[in-house]
């Protein structure tokens, strides 16, 4: 049986929500499978038969909706990852754009199911909220020209 949370964003596939629930699990710590819920006449294990997958993201519970192909996923609502190294920004940019992922503008991808993530470090934040307002601005306006965020290069903009 599964918990219900007061709130659970519920992201809808078409078809691969198994296969994408077990995907992200991989990216983060603290992430796993908690409920898998098959369509009433198919069993488990068959092809398809999926209908709903509960997992967690670093404790952060989603649901997976195998819904079809009416309602494909857009930039409209994304996930944002905060990220406290370079080296974690790589290796997720890296895994979130492999097998079909797109890169977009200001740290923003699609990985290979369409869903939009925004992978962030945290010290992109920290610049932005800058009590000297052209640092802030410089940092900024930087992030404004790239696909994925470098923070040296965000610092170095920063100090003008």
């Amino acid at each position: 049986m599964q918990t219900l949370h007061k709130i659970t964003p519920c992201l809808w596939f078409d078809g691969q929500a198994e296969e994408a629930a077990n995907f992200y699990v991989t990216l983060f710590p603290d992430s796993r499978i908690t409920h898998i819920q098959h369509h009433g006449e198919a069993g488990p294990g068959e092809p398809g038969s999926v209908l709903v997958v509960t997992f967690e993201l670093s404790g952060q519970p989603l649901i997976g909706l195998n819904g079809g192909p009416q309602f494909p996923f857009t930039e409209a609502v994304s996930l944002q990852i905060g990220c406290d190294s370079q080296q974690e920004v790589d290796d997720l940019w890296a895994r979130l754009t492999a097998d079909g992922g797109e890169e977009g503008q200001c740290g923003w991808l699609k990985d290979k199911y369409g869903l939009s993530w925004q992978v962030v470090p945290r010290r992109l934040f920290e610049l932005m909220d800058e009590s000297d307002p052209a640092r802030a601005a410089r940092a900024t306006e930087k992030m404004l020209t790239m696909r994925k965020l470098d923070i040296n290069v965000l610092e170095e903009a920063a100090k003008g």
